[in-house]
């Protein structure tokens, strides 16, 4: 949703925050936009690269060419480690999901938005 073109697209010194879904931005093009002082300012809770960085202890780890490493290096970049998912409500929702996910499973009921097909 949010890659070069409509970057290019927004007014200049754009606050943009994303909290939903990492894949919603394209990391890469947001860095050229960031260079391009397109933003004056970036929050990110969830992006591209988080799984490998986000719930990991990565402390001693140098990560030079990383995603992670490239959005941290901007003053005006914050990242957090995906905490908008630590709520009451997600928590809860996430809880009754699953617990609902298992007993669709028990009764032989099958999800499809849960399976995880190959890639052809």
């Amino acid at each position: 949703m949010i890659n070069s073109e409509s970057i290019n697209k927004m007014k200049d010194n754009v606050v943009l925050v994303n909290t939903s879904r990492g894949a919603l931005i394209d990391t890469e093009d947001l860095i050229k936009g960031i260079r391009q002082h397109k933003f004056h300012s970036v929050g990110l809770d969830v992006y591209e690269e988080e799984t490998a960085n986000v719930f990991e202890n990565r402390e001693d780890d140098i990560m030079e060419t990383s995603i992670t490493s490239r959005l941290l290096s901007f003053p005006n970049v914050i990242v957090t480690s995906h905490q908008a998912f630590l709520t009451e409500e997600a928590l809860e929702a996430i809880s009754y999901t699953t617990l609902e996910n298992a007993q669709s499973y028990i009764e032989g009921h099958v999800i499809k938005q849960n399976l995880v097909l190959p890639r052809e």
